[in-house]
């Protein structure tokens, strides 16, 4: 079976052109590996994200309990430098040790950024006679991930390399949303009501400023947005930050204070770029720094106020690491179980240098190259999210007109 990507047709668009369609997931029949002889590795890669231990146990046990594997399951520690680095001692992974650790936030691996050297990590797999291994991470992992691949094919190793991708931005490409996501938007929504019990009880003119991961995709602002209803101005990425004029976004936090005495903001972290700049600088993954947004905005509302002849009482909360740090919800996971169950058949079945995910609301596999080929994505700012977001916070939209 076969899923295709472009269900929805749009006006204008040729008939000719071709529909793509990514395999569906699930057990297959034959197996390409004796489960006798499956010894296997799970490792987790840069940051975290609710749901990565549902993920880890639900690997663990279903390549135990489902397929009845009689070699190990190793847990590579601290990110891809726990394939070589013995100050990270792999740990081995069984039902037992698995049980209860999807109550808990972040990975029992543990994780880091780099630390990529194919060499070395081929040489743990052939040590260990690893046959299948199991990458969890973004876009930067991935890429990882399918140079583990290639080096497999080209020493003719025997291995199953299998992804499962891994963002609390939401912004891989392909899939309808990452693991993790949802819990994040449902964890931000404490911080925008302390934003909002802040701001509606300090006087005079209470601002609450709340700043959500996002670093180049407003997925997580939007949604927290949207669920809440108690924002006022939401600022993303992929929308130009004006800060004033007829539709600026100053003068409108103004108005909404004015109207109900005080005012919610919340920001993604990498917004404001074409204002502050974009820096050079980048972290040991190749992400560039970030402006610092949320005190940028803090200092701007305050100065505003003050030309204005009055003071703004501005609160501003950074929630960034206590949202991506909490345990998974329940519809993450169940997603969790699904993404980890279909990476094993996978893998089982013979397939490589694949990742999985939910693609048109179907399990499907995916190859990695196709996966990173055009992510990070972006949220369209002409898309009916960001319309909904307008329409809850009344804000200007900025966004310039085709």
């Amino acid at each position: 079976e076969c899923i295709l990507t472009d269900i929805v047709k749009k006006p204008g668009v040729s008939s000719n052109n071709r529909s793509k369609a990514f395999v569906r997931a699930g057990p297959r029949k034959n197996l390409h590996f004796n489960p006798q002889t499956v010894n296997a590795a799970i490792v987790t890669c840069g940051g975290l994200c609710p749901g990565l231990n549902n993920v880890i146990r639900e690997i663990t046990n279903t390549l135990i309990l489902t397929y009845g594997i009689k070699g190990k399951v190793w847990g590579i520690r601290g990110g891809y430098k726990g394939f070589y680095d013995p100050a990270y001692e792999p740990v081995r992974l069984t039902p037992k040790v698995v049980e209860n650790i999807h109550h808990a936030g972040g990975t029992m691996l543990s994780s880091s950024r780099g630390g990529f050297d194919l060499d070395k990590i081929l040489a743990f797999i052939r040590k260990m006679k690893i046959k299948q291994l199991y990458v969890i991470g973004g876009d930067g992992t991935h890429r990882g991930a399918f140079r583990i691949h290639e080096g497999c094919m080209e020493a003719g190793l025997n291995v199953a390399v299998a992804g499962i991708p891994k963002t609390i931005d939401n912004d891989v490409d392909h899939i309808d949303r990452s693991f993790g996501f949802q819990s994040a938007v449902e964890a931000a929504q404490e911080a925008i009501r302390c934003a909002k019990t802040e701001a509606s009880c300090n006087l005079p003119n209470g601002v609450g400023i709340v700043k959500l991961m996002g670093r180049s995709a407003g997925f997580i602002a939007a949604h927290a947005t949207l669920g809440s209803g108690d924002v006022d101005l939401c600022l993303v990425p992929e929308v130009p930050t004006v800060l004033e004029g007829e539709i600026g976004c100053l003068p409108h936090i103004f108005e909404r204070v004015h109207q109900k005495g005080y005012a919610v903001i919340v920001v993604a972290e990498g917004a404001g770029e074409d204002i502050l700049g974009t820096s050079t600088e980048t972290d040991a993954s190749g992400n560039k720094k970030l402006p610092a947004i949320g005190e940028f905005m803090k200092k701007a509302t305050e100065i505003y106020f003050k030309k204005h002849g009055e003071t703004a009482t501005v609160k501003y909360i950074d929630p960034s690491y206590m949202v991506r740090s909490v345990p998974a919800n329940a519809t993450d996971s169940l997603y969790c179980m699904q993404l980890a169950q279909n990476a094993v058949h996978g893998a089982m079945a013979g397939f490589t240098g694949f990742s999985v995910g939910l693609c048109k609301n179907k399990m499907v596999l995916l190859p990695i190259p196709n996966l990173v080929a055009t992510s990070p994505r972006m949220m369209s700012n002409t898309g009916r999210t960001w319309e909904r977001v307008i329409t809850c916070t009344r804000q200007p939209n900025t966004v310039p007109r085709a």
